[in-house]
C-alpha cells in the first residue's frame, strides 16, 4: 500500500468492526486517522490500540445524530489541521435486529426514524459540515458506507440473492445513502473531490453476525481503496471490491 503521509482522515463509528479496521488500514498507509465514536472512552481505547501498532490515531467524540458533536468535530479539525482529506461515513445501525424477513407491514415509526437519523440524516449533516474542509484538500475523498441491501434493482428481482432480506428501515436508509452519493458526486463533479458508495460485503461484525462470509480485514478493503484512490478514480459509483453494483 502506498504511503499517504500528511493526509487526514475521519472515520465515523471507528471504535470497532469495519470502522476500526478501516482506520487501521488507512493508518498503515501513513494517514493520520481521527477515530470517531459516540462514546469518547471507546474512541480513546481504539486510538490507543492503533497507536500501539505505530499508527497516528486521534480519538474524537462524534455521535453523528448530534449537531453539537458534528460542529465540535468540524471546529477541531479546522483548528488543528486546517483541512480534511478523507471522510469515511462508516457509522450505522440496524434497529430492526435482523435482515431475513419482510417487515414492511409492521416496521414502526420509531425504528424508521432511529435508523434514518444515524444511517442517513447523520451522514448528510456531517458531510455538509465538513465539506468546506474537504474542499481545502487537493484530492478530497468521501466514502459513504452503504450495503447491497440498498439496491432497488436487486430488491425488485425475486430471484436475486437479497430478495428475502427486506428489513425496510435499514434497507431504505442505505438506498437513501446511495441517492446522496449520486447527488453529491454530481454537485462536486467539477472539483477534485470524489464521492462514492462502498458496500463492504457480508462481514463478521456485531451487525453481520458470526455466520457472515467475510472477515473484518476484507470488509474494510472497499472503503480503503476508495479513500486512497487517485485522480482517475470513479465518482458517484456504487462499488464492492472494485466491482460496480446495480442501483
Amino acid at each position: 500500500m502506498s504511503t499517504e503521509t500528511g493526509k487526514i482522515a475521519l472515520i465515523t463509528g471507528a471504535n470497532k468492526g469495519i470502522g476500526l479496521e478501516t482506520a487501521r488500514q488507512l493508518g498503515q498507509a501513513g494517514v493520520r486517522v481521527l477515530i470517531g465514536a459516540r462514546d469518547k472512552s471507546k474512541a480513546d481505547v481504539a486510538a490507543a490500540t492503533l497507536k500501539a501498532e505505530g499508527i497516528d490515531a486521534v480519538a474524537v467524540k462524534l455521535d453523528v445524530t448530534s449537531t453539537a458533536d458534528i460542529q465540535a468535530v468540524a471546529a477541531f479539525i479546522e483548528s488543528n489541521y486546517g483541512h480534511l482529506d478523507i471522510l469515511v461515513n462508516n457509522a450505522g445501525i440496524n434497529s430492526e435486529g435482523g435482515f431475513a424477513f419482510n417487515n414492511a407491514e409492521t416496521v414502526t415509526q420509531a425504528e424508521l426514524r432511529q435508523t434514518f437519523d444515524t444511517n442517513f440524516f447523520g451522514v448528510v449533516e456531517l458531510t455538509q459540515a465538513l465539506l468546506p474542509l474537504i474542499r481545502k484538500s487537493p484530492a478530497g475523498r468521501i466514502v459513504n458506507l452503504t450495503s447491497i441491501l440498498g439496491s432497488l434493482t436487486l430488491h425488485s428481482d425475486p430471484a436475486s440473492v437479497i430478495a428475502g432480506s427486506k428489513a425496510l428501515a435499514y434497507n431504505a436508509s442505505k438506498t437513501a445513502v446511495n441517492a446522496f452519493t449520486i447527488h453529491l458526486a454530481a454537485a462536486l463533479k467539477d472539483t477534485p473531490i470524489r464521492v462514492n458508495s462502498a458496500h463492504p460485503g457480508w462481514v463478521k461484525t456485531d451487525m453481520g453476525g458470526a455466520g457472515a462470509m467475510m472477515e473484518i480485514v476484507d470488509g474494510a478493503k472497499t472503503s480503503v481503496a476508495l479513500a486512497l484512490a487517485g485522480a482517475d478514480s470513479p465518482n458517484g459509483a456504487y462499488l464492492h471490491l472494485g466491482r460496480p453494483l446495480p442501483w
